[in-house]
C-alpha cells in the first residue's frame, strides 16, 4: 500500500467513528456538502483527514440547528473560495449570529409559555382547593 491509501479510511469506518450511517455520508455527497470521495478497488469510498474533518464540521452545524440548505450555501462558498477558512469565517459568523437571534426568540417564547402554564396551574390548584369558584 502506498502512503495515500494508508491514510484513507473506508466509508463504513468513518460512519462508525462519527456515529452516523454510510447512507448519511452518501446523502451529504449527493446534495453537495461533500466532494466526491477517493475510490479504491471495486469503487469503495475512502476518506482522508480533510473529508473526515468536513463531515465533523457538517455534523456540528447540524447540531447547532443549521439547515441543510444553509450548509449547502456554506459548502459552495467554501469550495468556490478554494476552501479558504479566512473567506468562510465571516460568512459563518453572520449565519451563526442569525441563529443566535432565532434561539433568543425561541427562549423568550418558551419563557412566556412557561409563565402561562404556571399561572394556569395555579388557577387550577386554587379551584381544586376551593379558593376560587370554578368559571361557568
Amino acid at each position: 500500500m502506498d502512503k495515500v491509501t494508508e491514510s484513507l479510511v473506508a466509508i463504513g469506518e468513518v460512519a462508525k467513528q462519527l456515529g452516523i450511517t454510510t447512507r448519511t455520508i452518501r446523502y451529504y455527497e449527493e446534495i453537495g456538502l461533500m466532494g466526491p470521495p477517493e475510490r479504491v478497488g471495486g469503487g469503495m469510498r475512502m476518506y482522508g483527514r480533510p473529508e473526515v474533518l468536513r463531515l465533523k464540521f457538517i455534523l456540528k452545524l447540524k447540531e447547532l440547528g443549521i439547515s441543510l440548505k444553509e450548509m449547502q450555501t456554506i459548502a459552495e462558498y467554501f469550495d468556490v473560495n478554494d476552501q479558504n477558512f479566512g473567506t468562510l469565517t465571516p460568512h459563518l459568523v453572520e449565519l451563526l449570529d442569525g441563529h443566535i437571534g432565532k434561539v433568543d426568540e425561541k427562549i423568550a417564547n418558551l419563557s412566556s409559555l412557561r409563565r402561562e402554564i404556571v399561572d394556569y396551574r395555579s388557577r387550577i390548584v386554587d379551584i381544586l382547593q376551593g379558593k376560587v369558584p370554578p368559571v361557568r
